[in-house]
């Protein structure tokens, strides 16, 4: 039987690291080759450095160098699997996912806590599970950690150290390691609408704001002033706002100036819902946009995408309200 080809992206990160003269520093692949001889029994692998950075220092514009390699690169590949430092790769596997809409084969972010050089290193069980996903047949963007796959759009990482470092928010795991091998649920996987596209563009003028009791509301006139062209709020519970005191007033002129505001929630699970409670009923009357249960990952990456396509505040308003690769449940 013929091997599935995987094309290996580096990019840096703990999983490629080895300690420096300062701490753990991002080094090549060559640190990954002895993890690589076993997979390379099962799968035909070509491996490509595309950067070497701690993913701290990666940011909007290596996202767009990642989707045009993985995009100009895949012809040939049964599958992509892009190594990545844990710490913002919740962050690139969302906008990876909006840049690359209907992407046609799987392509699947990994990393780990302890470097492969560890003996007791949590990345060849990442890689393993990471090359089978690749392997499966089911385009999409996936992260893998800790023997489960899920959407990249529906990445959080949620502990700092811990090996289960990353949990699927609001959504079924795409596929988990079992006793059985890889299995996959396909209900959760994202539905391919057309050919598949490159969409780099992307706007750095979001900022993501979290919502405190009593927050001055000159923040947004601040913000104005800083030229952002998006906001996503992390309000409190279901999108609470403070409207007493002229909470309501600065995101009223940041609408009025064309700012797309976009409403989640801090609760790390469940939705924001501005239909419930007075001061949601108050936000939407003003035009603000329901994040409803998409994660600030995905709610701040896709108004980036979204304004880097050059969309008004009305098309971003209607393109939040589809789903377009499984990152909201619109029910």
């Amino acid at each position: 039987m013929d091997k599935k080809k995987i094309l290996l992206l580096t990019t840096g990160g703990t999983i490629a690291s080895l300690p420096g003269g300062e701490g753990l520093e991002p080094r090549r692949s060559e640190v990954m080759e002895l993890a690589l001889e076993q997979l390379r029994n099962f799968y035909d692998i070509t491996v490509d450095d595309v950067m070497c950075l701690d993913s701290s220092n990666i940011t909007p514009g290596e996202w767009q160098l990642i989707a045009r390699r993985i995009f100009e690169d895949r012809v040939g590949f049964d599958g992509i699997v892009v190594s990545h430092g844990t710490d913002t790769m919740a962050y690139t596997a969302s906008a990876i996912t909006f840049m690359l809409p209907d992407i046609d084969l799987p392509v699947v972010f990994t990393g780990s806590q302890l470097p492969l050089a560890d003996m007791l290193s949590d990345g060849p069980a990442n890689l393993r599970t990471a090359f089978a996903m690749a392997a499966s047949g089911h385009p999409g963007i996936f992260l893998a950690f800790d023997r489960k796959v899920m959407l990249g759009c529906r990445a959080v990482k949620v502990r700092a150290s811990g090996f289960s470092a990353f949990e699927s928010v609001n959504a079924r795991y795409a596929a988990q390691v079992t006793n059985r091998g890889l299995v996959v649920d396909e209900a959760v996987l994202p539905v391919r609408r057309g050919q598949a596209r490159l969409c780099p563009e992307i706007s750095r003028d979001i900022f993501l704001l979290k919502l405190t009791p009593g927050l001055n509301p000159a923040v947004f006139d601040v913000l104005a002033a800083m030229g952002y062209k998006g906001i996503v709020i992390e309000a409190f519970g279901l999108g609470g706002v403070n409207v007493l005191h002229k909470g309501l007033r600065g995101i009223r002129r940041a609408v009025e100036d064309g700012i797309s505001v976009v409403v989640t929630t801090q609760c790390l699970y469940d939705s924001a819902n501005l239909q419930v409670y007075q001061v949601g009923t108050k936000l939407l009357e003003l035009g603000v946009i329901q994040g409803r249960d998409m994660t600030s990952e995905a709610a701040m990456t896709k108004l980036m995408w979204a304004i880097g396509q050059g969309l008004d505040p009305e098309e971003i308003k209607a393109l939040f309200a589809r789903n377009l690769a499984g990152e909201v449940d619109l029910t």
